[in-house]
């Protein structure tokens, strides 16, 4: 049997999906085989918070990161990028899991959007009640 040659992970934030696969290689980060500082359009508050699971543990330089992302905003598939790769760590090395756990990367953020309901403007916004 072949020894598997990347290490992967899956993360999800409100409706986006996120796969991530790492690769032994010089910390290059692709997002839909785009580079990810083009893929979320120059942001670097996104960019850093798409690295902080590897800055945290160390790994930045070590692993090159390919990430399939789909559905959702720009802000939901970092979330679920940045999820996916802290699963992908803590299959790499179990020691790295406690460092991911107490950073709050491993936990799946449940939130989702509430759906609209019929005779109601939104999920919970009414008509303006007139008295007369």
């Amino acid at each position: 049997m072949a020894d598997k040659t990347y290490h992967y992970g899956i993360g999800r934030r409100k409706s986006a999906t996120a796969r991530a696969r790492l690769i032994k290689g010089k910390g290059e980060i692709t997002i839909n085989d785009r580079p990810a500082i083009d893929y979320l359009s120059g942001s670097t508050r996104l960019d850093w918070e798409l690295k902080t699971p590897l800055r945290l543990t160390g790994k930045d330089s070590q692993f090159d990161v390919s990430l399939l992302v789909q559905g959702g905003g720009l802000g939901g598939q970092v979330g679920a990028a940045q999820l996916a790769i802290s699963n992908a760590l803590s299959d790499l090395n179990d020691d790295l899991r406690s460092t991911l756990k107490k950073a709050g990367l491993l936990k799946r953020d449940p939130r989702e959007k509430e759906r609209k309901k019929y005779g109601l403007r939104s999920a919970r916004k009414k008509e303006q009640y007139s008295k007369r």
